[in-house]
């Protein structure tokens, strides 16, 4: 322990992550017992920490014994029997045989693959075009020398190596095989450059970028070397492609290593390589299959959700439409971090896991988060782990509870969830998702944290090589097909984070809740260790105030004191002659509109109606139905609107619940309701020819004189009942006036404007159409039912009548296979969340999503897609 961790003393009762220990030290601990013969399992030591507990368990490890490989040199056929680490039949090997240059006599090894390489390899067949895993990195040489030395410093790891010279094969198989070949010479390209098409560096990038560039797996090595010289400095370029399937974060450290190595003549002083069967051994012969799913199952049998933090689902992406951010953390975090581990004696893995977990937590909507953790892999792949090549790492889900827990109690359940999980690390991903609630396709998760450990050599990331001047590393880029991918960065004495997020969300926002999330946490054990971890903030101080103070700055002037009928009737005064409503082959202007409105609404007077009392309005689509509206907003109560279309039951129920003394009907609405339900109600009959009130003054009641007030209810609408029973939602006069008027300067609606009525009146959308077009002089068009039900009709309907607004449900367009004709000058989308794809595949001028709660106001926001929309639509 003393060398290990670069200590003078050691005591016996000492813990081994309170001296700063973390899992790449606790492998080579591991690694350094091994070579004295004294093997312990790694959880025993995340377990028993403390040095004299954990000398106490040496000698429980029980390695798995790796068969040999029954392939020499000698070989002139390959059998079934001969390959211990695969199940193949005798065509399938002949197959593989005919990939491989050579034939038998270049074929090392044949095994199968590790479950993380049969992700990757699942994912690359996915991919229509490039490649998420493709790792891409670019040097400079000073002179073509140095280059070429470089590359035959490479051509030797590559030689020393055997996962350096595999290639895959999967077709004709009953499942995929990595064949080793015993020589495999670079691929090495040169290529001109334009001199005139900006800088060398960003032309290869161009040319041989992941997202549109692929390499054949099936041809070793999986490493690409493009070449070039640079325009006008005379430098040599280099660009290298290496497929993650053979390598990960360790394994790049490594390889940089012995090239170095090599160029500095100190090759002789390299340990003997490793193979990767090691490995391939361990996952497959290991833990029983029966003991991973126990373990996925106890932690994951009651999720049934996944967790998708900023709604980001699609976890099968190319790597393409990411943005990547960088950022170092501040040295005084850094260092309260690491005492709050030390004094916990947890990793501070631990803690980031928790942050994270909290980060998840607040952007997804949930308690219980579950997000995939990058594991080392190298804790239970035999002898010389520490300094082996290949795909050692594995990608699980962790899932955490962020409750009510006080924060040192969570980071204390997180350390012992991260500690259980290492004796799964070579468990599939696959497995472990099927254990969850979660019924396929839907992803369990899709966003990853990779704490990974990086030496001082990794550090740097550019700048003169420390073997020869005039080698300089310009850059390096490894992506993942997940849209949301945290990486912190552990230095030793310096924490980091990079972000890879899917566009339109901002890689250097996530990276701002990170770090955040760890002050806030760091601040808490500090402080308050029992604070409930739920509580921890996300957001920082400058986005907090922009969310909370900037964008609620919507203060804007309107005629607060104004009743919504008012805004109608400021119409009526400035053009009593415009048409008002338009129903198949009646059209009302404004002027009459309003006086048949008057005359009902001073009957409705009479009956007692008044302020803040509901009056039910059961009529099917006509004019007679807007009359009635009107004529209830004008009499002062609140109206409430029945669907005679929607079930009895539901009808009757609202009725029963909002109690209104008094019910505006015809035939429709008597024969939706039923005799029993009309019974204790007063009704106002309006199928009658020549009722009564159509004799009285046709003048406006006064709202004043009836003590009628913007505060006073303006209607009554009962939602969709998602909690099982409907709710009745209240709007006063002040919220509609405050809507339309603004509704009629977003979507442009004047006395020119023909609007449809589409939505069921018992529908909040129903008002929004209404009162837009009678607060701007516009005309409002009451399709047939039978016209609202067909989208083909509908589309008919709007191009006829020449709509210039309609607000339409997604899910309508999304039926329709003539989209364009549903077009109009203002598309508006309500009722749910509109998918981007729709929206892109729309003709209209002007779309806005107005997707939002009936609690609000109609709708809560309004957001306007412009026509070169290419983005993700969000409420």
């Amino acid at each position: 322990w003393a060398e290990l961790l670069g200590l003078e003393r050691v005591g016996r009762h000492d813990h081994f992550f309170e001296l700063g220990g973390h899992s790449l030290l606790a492998v080579q601990l591991i690694e350094r017992l091994r070579r004295l013969s004294l093997g312990v399992e790694v959880r025993t030591l995340f377990a028993r920490p403390v040095l004299c507990d954990l000398a106490a368990s040496l000698g429980s490890q029980r390695e798995v014994a790796v068969p040999a490989n029954l392939i020499d040199e000698h070989s002139t056929a390959i059998m079934p029997r001969m390959l211990p680490l695969i199940e193949l039949t005798q065509e399938e090997i002949d197959r593989i045989v005919t990939t491989v240059p050579g034939g038998v006599a270049n074929i090392q090894d044949i095994y199968g693959l590790s479950p993380l390489q049969d992700g990757i390899l699942f994912h690359h067949l996915l991919a229509s075009r490039g490649d998420p895993y493709l790792l891409v990195s670019q040097m400079a040489f000073a002179k073509r020398e140095l280059l070429d030395g470089y590359l035959g410093a490479v051509q030797e790891v590559v030689d020393r190596h055997d996962i350096l010279r595999t290639a895959f094969v999967w077709e004709g198989l009953s499942s995929p095989a990595q064949v080793v070949w015993r020589k495999a010479a670079l691929d090495v390209l040169e290529v001109e450059l334009d001199e005139n098409g900006g800088s060398g560096h960003e032309q290869l990038k161009r040319r041989f970028d992941p997202r549109q560039y692929r390499i054949d797996l099936g041809r070793a090595p999986l490493m690409r070397f493009v070449i070039a010289r640079e325009p006008g400095s005379g430098r040599w370029l280099l660009l290298e492609l290496l497929h993650h399937l053979i390598g990960d974060h360790t394994t790049l450290e490594v390889m940089h290593a012995e090239v170095r190595a090599v160029l500095a003549g100190r090759a002789y002083e390299l340990a003997v390589p490793q193979p990767f069967r090691n490995l391939v051994a361990q996952a497959r012969l290991g833990m029983d299959a029966k003991a991973h799913e126990a373990f996925f199952q106890e932690m994951l049998g009651d999720i049934d959700e996944p967790t998708l933090p900023f709604g980001l689902r699609e976890v099968h992406g190319d790597g393409s439409g990411i943005g990547e951010v960088h950022r170092m953390l501040p040295r005084a975090l850094n260092d309260r971090l690491r005492a709050q581990a030390r004094r916990l004696r947890v990793s501070l893995a631990s803690l980031c896991h928790l942050a994270w977990g909290q980060v998840v937590a607040l952007s997804s909507g949930r308690e219980q988060v579950v997000f995939g953790t990058v594991l080392f892999g190298r804790m239970h792949a035999g002898a010389g782990a520490d300094r082996a090549m290949g795909l050692f790492i594995n990608t699980l889900p962790v899932r955490l509870d962020l409750d009510g827990a006080g924060v040192e109690a969570s980071v204390q359940a997180t350390h012992a969830r991260l500690s259980e999980l290492l004796a799964h690390e070579h468990a599939s991903l696959a497995l472990a998702q099927r254990c969850s609630g979660v019924a396929a396709p839907a992803p369990l998760f899709s966003a990853l944290l990779n704490y990974r450990h990086n030496t001082p050599a990794a550090k740097s990331g550019s700048g003169t090589d420390d073997v020869l001047a005039g080698i300089e590393r310009l850059s390096g880029e490894e992506r993942t097909n997940y849209p949301l991918t945290l990486s912190v960065e552990d230095f030793g004495e310096a924490l980091g984070l990079t972000a890879q997020v899917a566009e339109p969300i901002s890689a250097d926002r996530v990276c701002g809740y990170m770090q955040r999330a760890l002050e806030q946490l760091a601040d808490a054990l500090e402080q308050a260790p029992d604070r409930p971890v739920w509580e921890l903030d996300i957001l920082p101080a400058d986005e907090r105030s922009y969310l909370l103070e900037e964008l609620n700055r919507t203060a804007a002037a309107y005629p607060s004191q104004r009743c919504i009928h008012e805004l109608f009737e400021q119409q009526v005064q400035k053009a009593p002659d415009a048409v008002a409503v338009v129903c198949e082959d009646e059209r009302l202007s404004y002027g009459e509109l309003n006086a048949r409105a008057n005359r009902l609404a001073h009957h409705l007077i009479a009956f007692g109606v008044k302020p803040d009392q509901p009056v039910a309005i059961c009529l099917e689509r006509s004019p007679a139905m807007v009359v009635g509206v009107l004529a209830i907003l004008k009499a002062g109560g609140a109206y409430l609107p029945l669907d005679p279309a929607y079930p009895s039951a539901r009808l009757r129920q609202v009725l029963e619940d909002a109690a209104p003394r008094l019910l505006l009907c015809d035939a429709s609405g008597r024969a939706a309701l039923g005799a029993e339900a009309l019974a204790d109600v007063g009704v106002v009959d309006l199928d009658m020819a020549t009722p009564a009130w159509a004799e009285r003054p046709a003048s406006d009641p006064n709202p004043r004189a009836l003590g009628l007030t913007s505060r006073h209810l303006a209607y009554v609408i009962y939602t969709s009942g998602s909690t099982g029973t409907p709710k009745g939602v209240m709007v006063e006069h002040r919220g509609l006036v405050n809507l339309v008027l603004a509704q009629v300067g977003l979507f442009g609606a004047s006395s020119k404007s023909r609007v449809v009525q589409f939505a069921s009146v018992g529908f909040d959308a129903s008002a929004w159409e209404l009162l837009m077009a009678f607060g701007s002089g516009a005309a409002l068009h009451l399709p047939a039912d039978e016209i609202r039900q067909a989208s083909n009709k509908l589309s008919d309907y709007l191009r006829s009548e020449d709509i210039t607004h309609a607000t339409l449900p997604p899910a309508l367009l999304q039926a329709s296979k003539t989209l364009e004709c549903l077009a109009s000058q203002v598309l508006i989308l309500a009722g749910e969340l509109p998918k981007a794809e729709l929206i892109r595949s729309l003709a209209s001028a002007a779309i806005v999503n107005a997707y939002g709660p009936t609690e609000a106001t109609v709708c809560a926001t309004v957001w306007n897609c412009p026509a070169d929309f290419n983005g993700s639509v969000v409420p």
